[in-house]
């Protein structure tokens, strides 16, 4: 007899496929995952058939502190007694509290808190920032970078998202250099007409390739130097995940915008952050209606919010974050040792790691391993070599035990499949 639950999960890909997204839902089941969430709790979630599977994907850290953090739901309910979203046009109590607290928790030359409801649109919010304080329309971004879907971001990203919708935009106007190439970038600043550049901090979708040494810096320098801002792009890469607050903090640059989102919301309420310094700002004093968002910074979004940020900033919550990070990258090396010619490189920051493999998709073929044996990882997008490995911000030893013992089996699966 087949179950109530396959049926039922049967019945939501059917549905997918016929009113969703065809082609996303397709390819998943292609690529060896046929999966369709069903309860999660903590670090981990389960298929509507009853599978579990660890979440080291965080759906791009958006989970940082896991599904459904009891913490950030008691907030929220706490919260809806009194608020709903609000309205974007006037001063609101929880807004301005959110905003004096990114101004305590960024780079002290950051000043203003401009919210969305995504970070796509909190991007676009940053660029629209740049251009004003400049005059300049150009913008210069990494090639193979990402900063999201919406009218200006997919421009600056690859174009395998902007071609579809005719948004690759006018080399005048959108200007891609290779990651880590100072030189390249020095000549696109050089004509001292771009309005900014943006960087993620570590491309995510590229795979989690590491700023070279001095290289953030140099950017900034040459920003400084030809008149252009730095919008530093943490959506992925803030909010601890690196072992402090921001990425960028790492490589000890003061960006001049600096963007979150993802696991700012806490994963329950969608909420995103564009900080300027004051420059940046200046808009907002000459007209603040210029820029409208109805759902940005809605009152229970800046409720989970601030939340998220009272948990992240917990002594305990770094303390944890750099133990995880070490446990891991130990555990990892001896896997890395055993399977030599295909497991080939760590790239890390903190809870941030790219796995390397030596062939050309063989994150796909890992992510496939891993999640029959239930681990949810992914692949880097653009570049299947890498499989995102994103573990949580409170997992413990004895997650950290079974994650590298799924880990493991997985590798150690794929090596023999693909030879």
């Amino acid at each position: 007899m087949i179950s109530k639950n396959v049926l039922e999960k049967q019945s939501v890909l059917d549905k997918s496929i016929k009113w969703w997204n065809p082609g996303k839902t397709t390819q998943w089941q292609r690529d060896g995952v046929d999966l369709v969430i069903g309860k999660r709790e903590g670090y981990y979630f389960y298929d509507l058939n009853g599978k579990q599977l660890m979440d080291v994907h965080l759906n791009g850290g958006t989970y940082n502190l896991g599904h459904r953090n009891p913490e950030i739901i008691a907030a929220l309910q706490d919260g809806m007694k009194e608020f709903d979203i609000g309205n974007h046009h006037f001063p609101s109590v929880v807004r301005a509290q959110l905003a004096e607290q990114l101004y305590n928790v960024t780079p002290e030359n950051l000043k203003y808190s401009i919210f969305s409801s995504g970070g796509s649109e909190a991007i676009d919010v940053a660029l629209k920032c740049a251009r004003y304080t400049t005059k300049r329309k150009k913008i210069i971004s990494i090639q193979n970078g990402y900063h999201g879907h919406s009218g200006l971001a997919v421009s600056i990203g690859n174009e395998r998202y902007s071609r579809p919708f005719l948004s690759e935009g006018s080399p005048e106007e959108f200007v891609k250099v290779p990651f880590n190439d100072i030189e390249a970038m020095e000549q696109a600043l050089a004509k001292e007409d771009a309005a900014c550049v943006i960087i993620e901090t570590i491309p995510a979708t590229y795979g989690f390739p590491l700023p070279e040494d001095g290289y953030l810096a140099k950017v900034k320098s040459l920003c400084e130097k030809y008149g252009s801002l730095y919008i530093a792009d943490e959506v992925q890469t803030g909010l601890m995940r690196t072992g402090e607050m921001w990425g960028i903090e790492h490589y000890r640059v003061k960006p001049d915008i600096l963007v979150t989102s993802k696991g700012f919301s806490g994963g329950i309420y969608p909420i995103a952050a564009t900080v300027v310094n004051e420059k940046a700002g200046q808009w907002m004093n000459e007209d603040g209606f210029a820029h409208i968002s109805t759902f940005g910074g809605s009152e229970l979004g800046c409720i989970v919010a601030m939340k998220v940020l009272e948990i992240t900033q917990r002594n305990e919550v770094k303390q944890n974050v750099q133990f995880v990070s070490r446990y891991l990258r130990e555990g990892l090396e001896t896997i890395k040792a055993t399977y030599p010619e295909f497991f080939v490189d760590i790239r890390q920051l903190g809870t941030v790691m790219g796995l390397e493999f030596n062939h050309p998709e063989g994150a796909k073929h890992v992510m496939r391993s891993l999640y029959e044996n239930g681990v949810w990882a992914i692949y880097s997008m653009l570049d299947p070599r890498i499989l995102q490995f994103k573990p949580g911000l409170l997992i413990d030893k004895d997650y950290c035990d079974e994650l590298l013992a799924r880990v493991e089996k997985s590798i150690k699966q794929a090596s023999i499949h693909i030879k």
